[in-house]
């Protein structure tokens, strides 16, 4: 196994030299030239920036070419990513990047005028370098593509950045510039991850070279029965910047794949015929991006004929939505289980056939895992209890936040925050998050037991229960519901809620919502919900 990232990376790109690693928009870049690319990136900042060894660089882009160079030029550089949600708004960038001390932004020209802004805020002023979505689509291609973003379409609005650099310039004097190979130890940080955690409040997860190489050799053991080296396509519609694609990605790399970049998922117009464009084996997703394209009748002309894993996770695949998608699809949607924390591979459902629908498998190799009592204890087989996790690819702690640090370890043992059960033949089903359980009435509620039921009925396309205060029952559940179609009622609701629950599971309140809070990769953000509940409640105490 390869200890350091910048080893498996070079390894990969010599070996697969003559082979595809990246496609997006239809633009190719073989290994060779990611190799190339990249080693031109690095030079740069090695040569024309006062960026040092164990710097912060950050990272804010979409999924286009640009964003595999970038992060494996800063590696090849010695610097630490910093990956930064682009959708961000420029108060949440500035709490990023002002808490991992950032000195190097590299953004994507239509967010430009955010991070403008966070220069008001920011006491050292990072050196930036800026990107158009078509740098990297070659020649005319690329020129008419930044056109059509910025003046016909207008989505890039105006900023001022006069220190700026372009990226393509970059490159360019990079590629003439010398590069000493960097020699990496597997302790050294690779990533600052920033993660909501068990607690909500961001934090950056120091994840090291060892965590993110351990879990990309855990992914081919788990893998390898089904996949070959040098022989796979992935299509990869999560975003980049999230721990999730981010390794599953350099986890293909590491097999010679190619890797389809999606930059928008949500067009699902254009990614379905993205989908049908390639003889895909590998596909991941989430529950809403599954679900959203079993509604779409084109989606069912896919060719699966040569699709070998379809995994989810980031948020629980529901019941029905795996069975549509094996009615429909041929293959098996199987569940994984991670955390930013975990670099993110803990747990993963078989690939060979043996997976069990509403569970998130068993633990990846070299990961050991126990279900605890709230008084630390290990739980009985069957019984609910918050899951703790051990292995390589558990980080070393947050980023100068020792209390969190100290709060999220017990013994040596991440604490996950969720809440599960592990059955007699060792597979584990995730029951909710820790902080998320409700109490009514001395009684332990489940909200995503709740989601799962009433996402069941013919007429729900989404479903999000959370708590709330209550001054008879301590709390109550509330139910947002996204129709899918427009006669559902709450009568209705009530009346299918009897006959699936217990009388103090069913919600107290209900609303029809248009829309539900996401993450960049759609997990629905139940934490959204409360706030916009408790703000509710502030307004009415006035």
């Amino acid at each position: 196994m390869k200890k350091t990232l910048t080893e498996l990376i070079e390894t990969s790109c010599e070996k697969y030299s003559n082979l595809i690693a990246f496609e997006n928009m239809g633009t190719k870049m073989s290994y060779a030239k990611v190799e190339r690319l990249s080693r031109d990136f690095a030079s740069y900042l090695l040569n024309k920036t006062s960026l040092k060894r164990g710097d912060r660089i950050a990272l804010q882009m979409p999924n286009v070419l640009q964003y595999p160079i970038a992060l494996i030029g800063a590696l090849r550089a010695g610097l630490i990513v910093v990956n930064v949600n682009p959708l961000y708004t420029s108060e949440e960038m500035t709490t990023q990047l002002k808490d991992a001390e950032t000195k190097a932004v590299i953004i994507l020209e239509n967010f430009a005028h955010k991070l403008e802004d966070t220069f008001k805020s920011l006491n050292h002023k990072p050196e930036v370098i800026i990107t158009e979505i078509g740098d990297m689509l070659g020649g005319f291609k690329g020129f008419m593509v930044n056109k059509l973003v910025k003046y016909y379409k207008k989505l890039v609005p105006k900023y001022n950045l006069p220190n700026a650099k372009k990226f393509k310039k970059v490159l360019k004097i990079g590629s003439s510039l010398p590069f000493k190979k960097l020699k990496f130890q597997e302790e050294e940080i690779a990533f600052l991850q920033y993660t909501g955690g068990t607690t909500g409040t961001a934090k950056g997860a120091i994840l090291t070279h060892k965590n993110i190489s351990s879990n990309i050799n855990q992914f081919y053991r788990w893998t390898k029965i089904k996949l070959k080296e040098a022989n796979e396509i992935q299509i990869t519609p999560l975003p980049l910047y999230h721990i999730a694609a981010l390794t599953n990605t350099l986890c293909m790399f590491n097999m010679g794949a190619k890797n389809v970049l999606i930059t928008n998922p949500r067009d699902l117009k254009s990614f379905i015929k993205e989908l049908k464009k390639h003889s895909f084996t590998v596909l991941t997703g989430v529950n809403t991006l599954f679900k959203a394209l079993l509604n779409k009748k084109e989606f069912f002309k896919v060719n699966f004929s040569n699709c070998k894993i379809v995994m989810g996770g980031a948020a629980p695949i529901q019941e029905n939505v795996a069975k549509k998608w094996k009615a429909i699809t041929k293959t098996d949607l199987v569940e994984a289980y991670g955390l930013t924390e975990a670099s993110p591979g803990v747990i993963a459902n078989p690939v060979d056939g043996n997976h069990l629908i509403n569970t998130v498998g068993v633990p990846l190799f070299n990961t050991e895992i126990k279900i605890i009592d709230e008084k630390g204890q290990e739980v009985d087989e069957g019984k609910k209890g918050e899951l703790i996790v051990k292995g390589p690819q558990v980080m070393k702690g947050y980023w100068n936040n020792e209390k969190e640090t100290q709060e999220v370890f017990i013994d040596g043992w991440l604490r996950t925050g969720d809440i599960a059960t592990i059955d007699d033949k060792g597979y584990i089903r995730i029951v909710d998050r820790k902080k998320e359980t409700v109490l009514i009435s001395g009684f332990n509620v489940y909200p995503n037991e709740i989601d799962k039921i009433i996402t069941d009925h013919p007429k729900v396309l989404e479903a999000a229960t959370i708590g709330i205060p209550d001054e008879r029952t301590g709390e109550a559940l509330k139910l947002f519901i996204i129709k899918k179609n427009h006669s559902l009622t709450k009568e209705e609701i009530i009346e299918y809620c009897i006959t699936k629950l217990t009388r103090y599971k069913i919600p107290k309140y209900i609303e029809f919502k248009n829309e539900l809070p996401k993450s960049p990769v759609g997990k629905i953000l139940k934490r959204e919900l409360k706030k916009l509940e408790e703000e509710k409640e502030e307004v009415s105490l006035i």
